[in-house]
C-alpha cells in the first residue's frame, strides 16, 4: 500500500518545472486574493490567510499522496470511488446550501466541497474500469458511461451543474486515451448536442438566466447580467500593462461581484493588464505541456487513462473560468485552479498535479534502473568465459558457445 521509493528519490527524479509553475500560480492567486478583498469589506489579509493555510494543507497532502502506492490506489479506485459518491449522496442530507447548491459539509466554519475530491476518483476507477473491460465494444463504452453516470447524476441533483460538466470532461478524455472507437465517442457527442434543446427545462431558473445573459447581457444588466458586464469592464480596464497590485478600482468599489472567488482572474486582468495576462495564460500552457509530457511517457496503459483524464479536467476548468471572465462563456461558477479562492478546489487541483508528478517520477526511475547494467551479471559472465586472472587467461575457461 506504501511507496517503496522514498520521498528525496522521488523528488529527485521529478519533474521540477511542475512545482514552479505551480507556485507561480498560488502565489499570482494569493496576490489577487487579498487585493480583491481589500475593497470596501477590508477582509484582504483574512482571505490570503485563510488560503495560505489551505495551500499547507494541499502541500501536507500532496506529500501524502507520495507516499501511497500507485498501482494500490488503482486497484482500490473502486472503494475509493464508491466513498466519494456516498459523500455526494450524505451532502444531499446533511451538507449545507450555499448560493442555492447544497454542495459542502460544514465544519466549525470550515467547508469542505467533496465533488472536487471526486473528480480525481473518477479519474482513477475510470482507469481501472478500462483497462479492465477495454471500452471497443458499445457494451463495454456504455459500462463506462454508466460508471462515470453515477457521480454525474448526484452533482446535477445538488445542483452542481460546473461539476457535471467537468465530470463530463474527464469521462470523455479518459474514454479517448483508453482507445474507445471514434464512432462511439462521436454518437456520444451527438446525443450531447441533441439533448441540448430538452436540457434546457430542466435548468433552474438562476441557470436559464445565466445563458440568456451570456448570449445578451444587456437583458438584464442589474440582474443576471451584472455580474458579465462587470466582470467585463475589468478585464478591458487593465489594458496592457494593467492599473497596478491594489489599485484595480473594479474589485475595490465593488462593482466586481465574487472578486475573490469566481472572478479572481478578473481582478488580476485589470491590475495586471494584457501584458500580466499573457503570462499568467503562458504559466498555465507551461503546466499543460509538462503534465502532457509525462502521459506521453508512462508505458502502461492505465496510467495514461487517469493522467489524461485529470489533464482534461485542468484544462477544461482553465478554459471555462478564464472565458467566462472576459464574457466569452456561460457563467458556472467553476473555479479557476490554484488561483481562486476555497480550500477543496485548491487541494484537490494540487493533488491531481501531485499524482501526475509522482507518476513522472516512477517512470524516470524505471527508464534508469532498466538502464543500469547488471554488474554482478557481466562478472559472472566474465569469470566462466576464463577472462578472470583465475582462469590463466582470456583463452582458458569453459566456452559460453
Amino acid at each position: 500500500m506504501f511507496e517503496r521509493r522514498t520521498l528525496g528519490e522521488l523528488f529527485r527524479a521529478s519533474d521540477k518545472t511542475l512545482f514552479v509553475v505551480l507556485a507561480a500560480l498560488f502565489s499570482a492567486g494569493l496576490l489577487s486574493i487579498y487585493s480583491a478583498g481589500n475593497g470596501a469589506s477590508g477582509n484582504g489579509f483574512h482571505y490570503a490567510l485563510r488560503q495560505l493555510t489551505w495551500g499547507a494543507v494541499a502541500l501536507a497532502a500532496a506529500l501524502a499522496v507520495w507516499k501511497l502506492d500507485m498501482p494500490a490506489l488503482l486497484h482500490y479506485s473502486y472503494v475509493i470511488y464508491a466513498a466519494g459518491c456516498f459523500l455526494l449522496v450524505a451532502v444531499l442530507f446533511v451538507g449545507s446550501r450555499t448560493k442555492g447548491s447544497q454542495a459542502w459539509f460544514g465544519f466549525s466554519g470550515v467547508s469542505i466541497q467533496p465533488s472536487e475530491f471526486v473528480k480525481i476518483a473518477l479519474a482513477l476507477v475510470l482507469a481501472q474500469q478500462c483497462r479492465l473491460f477495454c471500452p471497443d465494444t458499445f457494451p463495454r463504452f456504455l459500462g463506462a458511461l454508466a460508471l462515470a453516470g453515477v457521480a454525474g447524476i448526484l452533482v446535477l441533483v445538488q445542483p452542481d451543474l460546473g461539476s457535471a460538466l467537468v465530470y463530463g470532461t474527464i469521462t470523455f478524455f479518459a474514454l479517448v486515451a483508453a482507445g474507445a472507437p471514434g464512432k462511439y465517442l462521436g454518437g456520444l457527442a451527438g446525443c450531447v448536442l441533441a439533448v441540448l434543446p430538452g436540457a434546457w427545462f430542466f435548468l433552474k431558473e438562476y441557470q436559464r438566466n445565466r445563458l440568456l445573459v451570456f448570449i445578451e447581457p444587456a437583458l438584464d444588466p442589474l440582474g443576471a447580467g451584472y455580474n458579465v458586464i462587470q466582470s467585463r469592464i475589468a478585464v478591458g480596464s487593465g489594458r496592457l500593462l494593467g492599473k497596478g497590485f491594489m489599485h484595480g478600482t473594479q474589485s475595490k468599489l465593488r462593482f466586481l461581484p465574487e472578486p475573490h472567488t469566481d472572478f479572481v482572474f478578473s481582478v488580476f486582468a485589470e491590475e495586471f493588464g494584457f501584458v500580466g495576462s499573457c503570462l499568467l495564460l503562458a504559466l498555465y500552457g507551461v503546466l499543460l505541456w509538462r503534465l502532457t509530457a509525462v502521459a506521453r511517457r508512462t508505458r502502461e496503459l492505465e496510467n495514461k487513462i487517469w493522467i489524461v483524464a485529470l489533464i482534461g479536467w485542468l484544462w477544461f476548468q482553465f478554459f471555462e473560468a478564464i472565458g467566462m471572465s472576459m464574457g466569452l462563456l456561460p457563467i458556472t461558477g467553476l473555479p479557476l485552479p490554484f488561483m481562486c479562492y476555497g480550500g477543496s478546489s485548491l487541494v484537490a487541483a494540487v493533488l491531481a498535479v501531485a499524482l501526475v508528478a509522482k507518476q513522472g517520477a516512477l517512470d524516470k526511475l524505471e527508464r534508469l534502473d532498466s538502464a543500469v547494467p547488471d554488474t554482478v551479471g557481466l562478472k559472472l559472465v566474465d569469470s566462466l568465459s576464463g577472462r578472470s586472472a583465475g582462469w590463466g587467461g582470456p583463452n582458458r575457461g569453459i566456452s559460453l558457445r
